[in-house]
């Protein structure tokens, strides 16, 4: 599997233990391994795969030890995100933005391997799946100015 599809998987995990309290993060993100494939209809008529979590017992447990590790320094992440994030707050943002953000912040901060621009880029190409179509410049604002803030 490759980074990037780990890194998408993760994010999904980690957005949603975002919709429970702290303590039922590490049930949410087991759970996240038993959810069903899902598929849909491209714009070109083709069949598409857009969720199969079908994955070896080391990247299950790679997952999962960094989503219980994100999930417990969230509160320093949103620290760091709020002293960027010039009217937006945490607390205002959207959740899917927020969670890439988090992802974000945490591979530049605590993942060695993963240079800063291509956290960045990779955040927004999530923000490009995911979020709405402002979120992407959105992402990269913030992250641009906490890379400028070190």
């Amino acid at each position: 599997m490759t980074r990037r599809d780990m890194r998408e998987h993760c994010f999904k995990m980690l957005f949603g233990t975002s919709f429970y309290p702290t303590e039922e993060a590490a049930t949410q993100a087991e759970r996240y391994f038993d959810s069903p494939e899902e598929d849909d209809v491209a714009e070109d008529g083709e069949p598409v795969i857009i969720h199969q979590v079908g994955m070896k017992e080391k990247e299950r447990t790679f997952l999962t030890v960094r989503v219980e590790d994100m999930t417990a320094k969230i509160p320093e992440l949103d620290e760091r995100l709020n002293e960027v994030a010039q009217g937006w707050k945490t607390r205002r943002m959207g959740k899917v933005e927020l969670t890439i953000l988090r992802q974000a912040l945490y591979e530049m901060l605590y993942d060695g391997e993963v240079p800063e621009k291509v956290a960045i880029n990779e955040a927004v190409d999530l923000a490009k799946k995911y979020g709405g179509k402002d979120s992407p410049a959105f992402i990269n604002g913030i992250l641009a100015k906490l890379v400028t803030a070190e």
